[in-house]
C-alpha cells in the first residue's frame, strides 16, 4: 500500500509565505506526475500546479508567479512553495501522485489526507 502525507500548512496573513511538503510512501517501484490540488468551502477541487517525473511543470493562473512546485525523485517527494498569499488561496491542499507499486503493472493515483492553509486579510 501506498500513503503520501502533506505537512506544512496553518495560518499566515496576506502577503506571507508557507512551504508544504508531501511525502510517499510504502511498496513503490516508480513516481510519475505529481501535483497539489486545493479545494475550498463551498468549491471543487482544482488543481494547483503538477510535476512530472522528469520536471515538466504547470500551474493554474492564479498561482502563476507566487507558487512553485518542486521535487525530489530519490526521495519520493514533492514540495510547494507558496509565497505573496492571498484570503482566496484559503482551502485544504491536497498531495496527488501517479504510483507504481512493486509488484503491479501499472500507475495508480493517490491522494494525502490534505493540509489547511488560511490566509487572513
Amino acid at each position: 500500500q501506498v500513503q503520501l502525507v502533506e505537512a506544512g500548512g496553518g495560518l499566515v496573513q496576506s502577503g506571507g509565505s508557507l512551504r508544504l511538503s508531501c511525502a510517499a510512501s510504502g511498496s513503490i517501484f516508480n513516481i510519475g506526475a505529481m501535483g497539489w490540488y486545493r479545494q475550498a468551502p463551498g468549491k471543487q477541487r482544482e488543481l494547483v500546479a503538477a510535476i512530472t517525473r522528469g520536471g515538466r511543470i504547470n500551474y493554474a493562473d492564479s498561482v502563476k508567479g507566487r507558487f512553485t512546485i518542486s521535487r525530489e525523485n530519490a526521495k519520493n517527494m514533492v514540495y510547494l512553495e507558496m509565497n505573496n498569499l492571498k484570503p482566496e488561496d484559503t482551502a485544504v491542499y491536497y498531495c496527488n501522485a501517479d504510483v507504481w507499486e512493486i509488484g503491479t503493472m501499472d500507475y495508480r493515483n493517490y491522494w494525502g489526507q490534505g493540509t489547511q492553509v488560511t490566509v487572513s486579510s
